[in-house]
């Protein structure tokens, strides 16, 4: 049995409608998070709740608003807001993050924009994340191929920009999960399944999960500021005292995550230039690509159809031009 003192920070990130919601509150056993069908994202704030296992295991499970990656997924909301929440998100993960969910459902469609999100999200939290993601497929109570584990299914279905592109990077750590089962056997088996590729992540990354300075930064703080507040009562401070000691901390970490809130704006909005520049060039090559393959197919055809070779290249030339 676990001490009561093991716990495992998880953040969850995932766009609209993927069921993230509904995987937090499967992972917790309650309806911590708002979870419904909705066109507007339900999570508006980087929200932490806490279970405890029935072996003593304390689960920390943080979910991300919408906002938080809306503009690496659709643009919908400015770089100030996602900042923001990054910067509550490190703050309430402090002490690390040992686990990363990122939540796709088997219903919609997994694109490259997407990935791309998938790379911004490794950009501000830094290139090492990835080593501790884990990929959630929801929509588990719509899978039914007994002929095939979903491991082989999937793999042998997706597409390949998810395959090479996102799951491989991932180390291949994915997993189906039913998040609107009522079932607690099975809630309890799945959260186990979960736990495993938690504990296989954290041992891959030496038993430590993910931090860096801005990560430390804020541990730091937090730890300056109990010390503080300790001493205080131990001296014997009056309440008035306490009070202006608090808002005085208060002010103090505010300024911190408001520094550090501008550092990930700045951050992002460099990024997001280079990465929609990077996105139109692709999109450009893609056109070239479908429009010389319309012309080589064009090109067959005429040839199938007998017409002279030197009348075929000229009409072949202006619709080149053409194009």
């Amino acid at each position: 049995m676990m001490g009561s003192e093991v716990a495992r920070s998880l953040v969850l990130v995932g766009r609209r409608g993927n069921g993230k919601s509904a995987t937090d509150n499967g992972i917790l056993g309650t309806q911590s998070f708002k979870s419904r069908a909705s066109f507007s994202a339900v999570t508006r704030t980087c929200e932490l709740r806490r279970a405890v296992l029935d072996d003593g295991l304390i689960l920390n499970v943080i979910n991300t608003p919408v906002p938080v990656i809306a503009r690496l997924f659709d643009y919908s909301v400015g770089s100030g807001i996602i900042a923001k929440e990054f910067a509550k998100c490190i703050d309430l993960a402090k002490d690390g993050i040992h686990a990363v969910l990122v939540v796709f459902s088997l219903t919609n469609r997994f694109s490259e924009e997407d990935v791309a999100a998938f790379d911004k999200f490794c950009s501000l939290f830094g290139s090492k994340i990835v080593d501790h993601t884990i990929v959630v497929f929801t929509g588990g109570d719509g899978f039914a191929d007994v002929e095939q584990t979903f491991e082989d299914h999937l793999l042998a279905e997706c597409p390949q920009h998810l395959k090479k592109d996102f799951l491989s990077r991932c180390g291949n750590r994915f997993l189906l999960f039913d998040d609107l089962t009522k079932d607690e056997t099975k809630r309890g088996k799945q959260v186990e399944h979960l736990l495993t590729f938690v504990n296989m992540v954290i041992e891959k990354n030496g038993g430590k999960p993910y931090s860096d300075e801005l990560f430390l930064e804020l541990k730091t703080c937090s730890t300056i500021r109990d010390q503080q507040e300790e001493e205080a009562s131990q001296k014997g401070y009056s309440n008035e005292q306490m009070l202006q000691l608090k808002e005085q901390v208060e002010r103090s970490h505010e300024e911190q995550l408001r520094r550090i809130t501008e550092m990930l704006e700045a951050k992002l909005n460099a990024d997001t230039t280079r990465w929609e520049q990077q996105l139109a060039v692709e999109r450009a090559a893609c056109r070239k690509a479908d429009e010389e393959a319309e012309l080589a197919l064009e090109f067959r055809k005429m040839l199938e159809e007998d017409i002279p070779v030197d009348q075929t290249l000229m009409i072949a030339d202006l619709m080149k031009e053409c194009s």
